[in-house]
């Protein structure tokens, strides 16, 4: 799965900073973004493409630690071109200035033709709520020489980051059995669907110039019964998705109640299951905590009654 999404002109935001001239060609952009809550990236101005399978499931709120950044741009003969094109676009945001701010500003471009090196440009994360005030206090662009980084260019943690932040897994479904109601001491079998690979991974890359892959893998679940231990009996040797109720089986994965609900709110109880997704990074020296995502059903429990009756005896 691979997603990318078109970024559209911001320039009025700032009259000093102009997304057309500063090297942001509305090319392809990356997002790891979910509908209802921010998973962790939305990349405006940048030229980092963010893919994988890993995207557009179920994220855990993980942010990128800095919400903008430089990255490398064009040399100085693209950024050149780039200002060119779009002068008739300076001259109308800039309608106060004189001639001679004209000639300035572009000859801070004209000057660096001929020169080993690259423009850095500023782009930023705007599903973090600072990324645009960030993006906002850089500068429109900053020239760097050949082998070069500016303060507060991108690095390769960074990219991880992103990756990571993009990076989402399956939400999954609880299966039971018995599937509508429990009773007391019955063990209820406990699996989950809807989960498909136990392997999810999303890329962030700089075409050309850097990639940061992060992997996730479902290692294990956890269950809570929603209730006290003196109430329920908790079995966790799940496997990664737990175990399908089989007739005869080892009960290994899921609750045995010990006892019924009907005084609970709503004369039931909550069972959660969380998946445990261990997260590892392509390159050594970075670590992450696991994605845990986790699903609720409510399990109502009866109690068996049982009548005894007394047997006359024979005289």
């Amino acid at each position: 799965m691979r997603t990318l999404i078109a970024v559209a002109l911001a320039a009025a935001l700032s009259p000093f900073i102009q997304a057309a001239a500063y090297g942001d060609d509305g090319g392809p952009k990356g997002t790891g973004f979910q509908d209802g809550r921010t998973s962790g990236v939305v990349l405006l101005h940048s030229k980092i493409v963010v893919s994988g399978d890993g995207l557009g499931g179920k994220g855990d709120g993980y942010r990128v630690k800095r919400p903008c950044w430089y990255e490398p741009g064009d040399d100085a003969d693209a950024m050149l071109k780039k200002q060119q094109d779009v002068d008739v676009y300076w001259r109308h945001v800039n309608p106060n200035a004189s001639e001679q701010d004209h000639k300035k500003h572009m000859e801070q471009f004209a000057d660096k033709v001929g020169q080993d090196g690259r423009w850095w440009t500023p782009a930023f994360n705007a599903a973090d709520p600072d990324g645009l005030a960030c993006w906002s206090g850089l500068q429109g662009a900053v020239w760097v020489p050949a082998g070069g980084t500016p303060p507060g260019g991108i690095t390769l943690e960074e990219l991880y980051q992103i990756a990571r932040a993009a990076l989402t897994v399956p939400e999954p479904k609880i299966q039971l059995s018995p599937n509508v109601k429990s009773y007391v001491n019955l063990p209820t079998w406990v699996w989950l669907t809807g989960i498909g690979a136990p392997t999810r991974s999303v890329t962030a890359e700089l075409p050309g110039i850097m990639s940061a892959t992060v992997t996730a893998n479902l290692s294990r679940v956890t269950i809570d019964p929603g209730t006290t231990s003196d109430r329920a009996e908790v079995k966790e040797d799940c496997g990664p998705t737990g175990h399908p109720y089989v007739k005869g089986g080892a009960f290994s994965c899921g609750v045995r109640y010990l006892r019924a609900s009907a005084d609970q709110p709503r004369r039931t109880y909550t069972l959660q299951v969380t998946t445990v997704w261990t997260v590892t990074a392509a390159a050594a020296g970075f670590a992450y905590a696991p994605v845990q995502v986790a699903a609720a059903r409510d399990v109502p429990v009866g109690e068996v009654q049982s009548i005894v009756r007394d047997t006359p005896r024979n005289s």
